[in-house]
């Protein structure tokens, strides 16, 4: 992605050398920047360096000298020292997305979907930009999903760039004017990047819709602009935000091309919660200029997302779904509505000791299997209401559940919680749960070869 000239003949240091920010180095190298990097990891900086960077521990020198501090999503900016240093030294911290946004300019003429929200945002993400492939319209997605936008090849003229953004990403970001912004939902989570206040993670999210010009759209319930009707009054007052409590505001380019659907019309869309992000989808498709037959085309090409209510396979009829990426507890109460006589594998790494949401579903689930450090506090939440077992780890677990379901029951990882007590990330947890079913249904077979 080409950053324009603006970047030629500046430094810029880079902190956090992951997939965005090496594409981050890789991108301003590109653009005849001069680059000062750091990573605690040897092999990123050996990366960078390769690329063409600087390599110094930022921490140790001077930061007012540089146009910016860029810095990776995952850096705690309330607590991290070089945050505080970039600050007194009136240098502004930014991230990919806004050197995204300010090479928009050089760009072939686009539009940008930024969708932001709890939960719901990887599968609305790729949701849209499926329909907009299907419909022929030249798209790509990124941000908090798939490749990194500085890594991506310019879209040519007409095209769409959507891109999921999480709070931690907004706060990096300070002029990406979205065609449309999306809110899905707000609820409490990541509190501790916000020094507990629920308030500032709210104030993070819409700031996403402050930076939109006049004349561009908006897609919400109102609902979820807790503490925010000033906003949505100004947005609504020229005519771009049109909500209610209990739903998305749809454009009906066409009046009644989207009528209500059978849901199992849409295969990989099961559960209310995909409901939301099906209306949150049309909104935006609708605001882009797709009309109902191209929209009800990508709802039921739409093939889903790895690890999101993710249906492994069928062995002796009983069906695994692997839902890793629930890694809070509203995450995992959609799942948990939508099947019946679950064995529910659930642990890691806790972001709170509630179950939340998922309480009101116990009547669906037949067992609990509990691994990771949620372990205790999660068994304390459940109490008497459905029977529970200390598994440790997921292939106990796993084992466990084949061996108590039945024909016609689900085995569901669905573990309400972070993954890195036991694995890197919650895409690691998701592998190993295909990899020990795929052992599973191969074993199944050849027993009965």
């Amino acid at each position: 992605m080409p950053l324009g000239p603006d970047c030629a003949g500046r430094s810029y240091a880079v902190l956090g050398l992951a997939r965005s920010g090496l594409a981050t180095v890789a991108a301003l190298i590109a653009a005849d920047a001069h680059v000062t990097a750091w990573d605690d990891r040897a092999e990123a900086r050996d990366a960078a360096a390769a690329m063409g960077a600087t390599i110094a521990d930022l921490g140790t020198i001077p930061l007012a000298d540089f146009a910016a501090l860029v810095v990776s999503p995952g850096v705690p900016l309330n607590t991290h020292p070089l945050a505080a240093q970039a600050r007194a030294a009136q240098v502004p911290i930014i991230g990919d997305i806004e050197l995204f946004a300010q090479a928009r300019a050089h760009l072939p003429a686009h539009k940008v979907v930024g969708i932001t929200g709890t939960n719901g945002k990887s599968t609305t993400t790729a949701l849209v930009h499926h329909i907009l492939q299907t419909a022929g319209v030249p798209s790509l997605m990124g941000g908090n999903i798939g490749l990194p936008i500085l890594s991506q090849t310019p879209l040519p003229a007409g095209g769409v760039y959507v891109l999921e953004l999480s709070s931690y990403q907004i706060d990096l970001t300070f002029s990406l004017d979205c065609e449309v912004a999306v809110l899905l939902n707000v609820t409490p989570d990541h509190l501790d990047r916000y020094d507990g206040s629920f308030e500032a993670y709210v104030a993070s999210k819409a700031r996403l819709f402050a930076m939109q010009s006049g004349e561009h759209g908006a897609v919400a319930r109102a609902q979820d602009w807790w503490g925010w009707d000033g906003l949505v009054h100004k947005q609504a007052s020229s005519g771009f935000l049109d909500v209610s409590d209990d739903g998305f505001h749809t454009w009906q380019a066409e009046p009644g091309a989207i009528a209500v659907v059978e849901q199992n019309e849409w295969p990989t869309l099961q559960g209310t919660h995909n409901l939301k992000n099906v209306e949150a989808a049309m909104s935006t498709c609708f605001l882009l200029g797709l009309d109902g037959h191209q929209i009800r085309t990508g709802l039921r090409t739409y093939p889903g997302l790895p690890h999101r209510m993710e249906r492994i396979a069928t062995v002796n009829g009983v069906l695994f779904v692997n839902d890793s990426k629930a890694t809070n507890p509203e995450a995992a109460a959609p799942a948990l509505a939508a099947y019946q006589n679950i064995h529910w594998i659930l642990g890691g790494l806790a972001k709170s000791a509630s179950l939340g949401d998922c309480a009101q579903h116990y009547g669906n689930i037949a067992r609990a299997y509990l691994i990771g450090t949620a372990a205790a506090d999660f068994a304390r939440a459940i109490g008497d209401a459905i029977p529970v077992e200390f598994s440790g780890d997921l292939e106990t677990a796993l084992a466990s559940a084949v061996a108590h379901a039945q024909p016609g029951d689900v085995v569901l990882l669905s573990p309400a919680a972070a993954s890195f007590d036991q694995f890197r990330d919650f895409e690691a947890r998701g592998e190993a749960f295909r990899t020990l079913i795929a052992a599973m249904a191969a074993q199944h077979a050849g027993g009965h070869a």
